[in-house]
């Protein structure tokens, strides 16, 4: 079904890209709001005399007549006197700086609960609109029982009033008073329509419940009412969007961190398990996110020891082999946390990773996180039983060295760097393999660095680092420099 807006709009942007990050709900809705306001073909107004009456007087938006008048507009069965009445409001929500009174919420119940949709949309825009400016209080709607229609509207299908529809529970679900009242009237039903057996009505439930954890206000709301088992039952979908819809509704909700938690209690090994299972996906970028989503949970130490049961280092050396530093990145920062953990060490050496490392070094144009992430992963595992040996057989070593070349590389990527090559320097089975492929154009790169201009503990490390160097037969090399 179209949804009749012109491609400027920013919902067809929304609409289309669901995983777009966005900066704060608020925000998110009122650029989304003023965009559908001013998109000139998603509204005409009417040219009826009465809309053109009730518009006249702006100093005299509110008064008996006009409040008469709308709701004997609001109540006709007759399709173009409703829109009128809708257009009203959607005026009225633009240039209404004082509270709206109470009594005008009733018509716009009415509205909401018209049989023609085009009325039910220009009514919820103009909501959003009221209570993004604060002109109608939200615990007032919430007594009005507005949730109900608003969830009827999200069912119908169409796009920009699921959007509309979507965005009004979000901004209603900020009210703590009223909780319990947004979670029976407006959450549950949600959920409800994430179980059903029609793929499409999945969907579109799934991204409502995405939109509802961008705050952290619904995000607790949705804990609350038991949203956490039905996203991940979704994860097990065979739909990749709706395995993506709820994986990054999950994610959202293990980004607070006092929610995680409860996360992992309300779905414990399920969930760990679904999420190893997705990051197995040939859908890449669904494999990427359920990596970002362990990666929140990987702290906890009885998570790596799931994930170590669960064999996620393929899918995660599958992930560090693709072309993309986007899918690349949530790989290394995984396996940068599970590596510092001391059981995991001689696991992940032998099963090939610090081969994978030592090749991402010279992928075109490494940027600084991939930099940091393979030096430490390096200086984790280097202390490990047969960390030294893989180290030696693999482009670890040469790949450091690349990356102290690289004239464009941050001074906390070179921080790393060098942290790294001064552990490796001082493991007595690798100091000679990293002497030998050391040449003068290392010995120069680390004499610039250590420069007491520069960044105070960089030069300090590089210092070190030609210090060790002095001791391993490279005076000839250094004397060059000095």
């Amino acid at each position: 079904m179209t949804s009749g807006l012109c491609d400027c709009c920013l919902f067809c942007e929304c609409a289309a890209n669901v995983k777009s990050v966005f900066v704060s709900a608020g925000q998110r809705l009122f650029v989304f709001c003023r965009n559908i306001l001013q998109c000139s073909t998603c509204f005409e107004n009417p040219e009826d005399p009465t809309v053109l009456q009730l518009n006249e007087n702006k100093n005299e938006l509110c008064n008996d007549q006009n409040l008469e008048t709308l709701r004997r507009l609001a109540a006709s069965e007759n399709p173009k006197m409703q829109q009128t009445a809708a257009e009203y409001f959607l005026n009225l929500s633009k240039h209404l700086i004082s509270p709206l009174p109470d009594p005008y919420l009733g018509p716009v119940l009415t509205l909401l609960y018209s049989p023609d949709l085009k009325v039910q949309k220009t009514t919820a825009i103009s909501l959003i609109n009221f209570l993004l400016k604060d002109t109608i209080y939200i615990d007032t709607v919430v007594d009005m029982k507005i949730l109900e229609p608003l969830i009827e509207m999200f069912k119908s299908g169409d796009a920009v009033a699921q959007c509309t529809s979507c965005a009004c529970i979000i901004i209603l679900s900020s009210s703590e008073s009223k909780a319990d009242t947004i979670m029976h009237d407006g959450i549950i039903p949600l959920l409800a329509l994430a179980k059903s057996y029609d793929p499409q009505v999945q969907q579109d439930a799934a991204w409502a419940l995405l939109q509802l954890t961008q705050s952290e206000s619904s995000t607790k709301l949705l804990c609350q009412c038991g949203a956490l088992p039905v996203l991940v039952l979704l994860l097990q979908s065979s739909n990749s969007k709706l395995q993506f819809l709820s994986c990054t509704a999950l994610y959202n909700i293990a980004s607070v961190q006092k929610l995680q938690l409860t996360l992992l209690n309300a779905c414990g090994c399920f969930l760990i398990r679904s999420l190893v299972n997705l990051m197995s996906s040939t859908v890449t970028k669904n494999a990427a996110k359920a990596c970002q989503c362990l990666q929140l949970l990987a702290h906890n130490v009885q998570i790596q020891a799931q994930l170590m049961e669960l064999d996620c280092v393929l899918p995660l050396k599958t992930l560090l082999r693709t072309s993309s530093l986007i899918y690349i990145e949530p790989a290394l920062t995984l396996l940068c946390t599970m590596s510092s953990h001391a059981p995991n060490k001689d696991v992940l050496v032998g099963e090939g990773v610090l081969d994978v490392i030592g090749q991402l070094f010279y992928c075109q144009n490494p940027c600084p996180t991939l930099v940091i992430c393979c030096s430490s992963i390096i200086s984790h595992l280097s202390n490990s039983d047969i960390g030294p040996q893989a180290i030696t057989n693999t482009m670890c070593v040469s790949g450091l060295l690349t990356a102290l070349e690289n004239q464009s590389m941050s001074d906390e990527a070179l921080l790393q760097v060098t942290s790294c090559l001064q552990q490796l320097l001082n493991i007595g089975t690798l100091r000679s393999h990293v002497v030998a492929q050391v040449a003068s154009e290392h010995i120069a790169r680390l004499v610039n660095l250590s420069e007491p201009t520069r960044n105070p503990v960089l030069s300090c490390k590089c210092a070190a680092i030609l210090s060790k160097f002095k001791q391993t037969g490279k005076l000839p090399l250094l004397t060059k420099f000095y």
